[in-house]
């Protein structure tokens, strides 16, 4: 079955692909996110594990799917061979830092007063929401970008491999769309709206997508660049954002070890698919 979708995934080209790939991904936020309609509240406990779930996931995923194959596809021998992935690994965390610094945002477990870039007004829930947002940017380039390579045929680019990465990227939204939504109804925001601003969270991926795959499609030698950029980005969020946030009640070591299962689950996909 998963070569029946790789085979049709490649007859309708990259950019429909990435498109339809982030399309799921934002789809399995939307069911996590859903799940407020049958549980007000969760334990911090498996909340901060599934945290640590996602931030196992995105660093997997930036060496196995992005960073390897950049370093593999680069020529020269060497630290010629690196620069590439270096070049693109440090712009891509600068990208989110500069977003990071421009963007009113409020991360997932903190207080509202701890709101990060400008001064706003902007209620706490869309300060949330817009944290999440900067967080599936790089996530939605990453499987457009592969999927761009993957139709140039440059060797450690394949479409199978951007489907793994965006079946390991939907995994790990599922627990993120919940992160946002639970939250929010916590607060006494009405299950409809929870639901929704924990979807949306997660539009922007397929947008990304779409871009990456353009961006590759349109400049082939920019494909290590933009692979490795993704990778700078998702490791940003996770240090930046991802673990901190774990990390501020009693049950860190449920957060690490749902970070080493989130390691494990992306590291296999992409092995055993790719």
């Amino acid at each position: 079955m998963y070569d029946s979708i790789v085979d049709w995934l490649e007859s309708i080209g990259p950019v429909l692909a990435a498109l339809c790939a982030t399309i799921f991904t934002w789809l399995m936020t939307t069911a996590g996110a859903s799940l407020v309609i049958f549980f007000k509240s969760m334990h911090r406990r498996w909340f901060d594990g599934m945290l640590g779930f996602t931030g196992g996931v995105m660093v997997a995923a930036s060496f196995w799917s992005l960073l390897s194959p950049s370093i593999e596809m680069s020529e020269g021998d060497g630290f010629i061979k690196v620069i590439p992935a270096a070049t693109g690994f440090l712009v891509g965390a600068l990208f989110i830092f500069a977003l990071d610094r421009l963007t009113p945002h409020l991360h997932i477990n903190f207080k509202e007063d701890e709101a990060e870039g400008p001064k706003t007004d902007w209620h706490s829930t869309t300060l949330l929401v817009l944290a999440i947002t900067l967080h599936n940017i790089p996530e939605g380039l990453a499987v457009g970008v592969l999927f761009g390579g993957a139709a140039l045929g440059i060797d450690g680019a394949t479409t199978a491999s951007a489907l793994a990465l965006a079946i390991g990227i939907g995994i790990q939204n599922f627990p993120e769309g919940l992160a946002v939504s639970m939250p929010l109804r916590r607060q006494g925001v009405s299950t409809v709206k929870s639901v929704w601003y924990g979807q949306l969270s997660a539009i922007v991926e397929p947008l990304a997508a779409v871009l990456g795959a353009l961006l590759v499609l349109q400049m082939k030698p920019l494909l290590p660049y933009a692979l490795a950029f993704a990778a700078g980005a998702m490791i940003y969020v996770v240090v930046e954002e991802v673990i901190p946030e774990t990390q501020r009640d009693k049950f860190t070591d449920f957060a690490t070890l749902g970070f080493i299962g989130g390691f494990i689950v992306m590291m296999t996909l992409d092995v055993g698919l790719g």
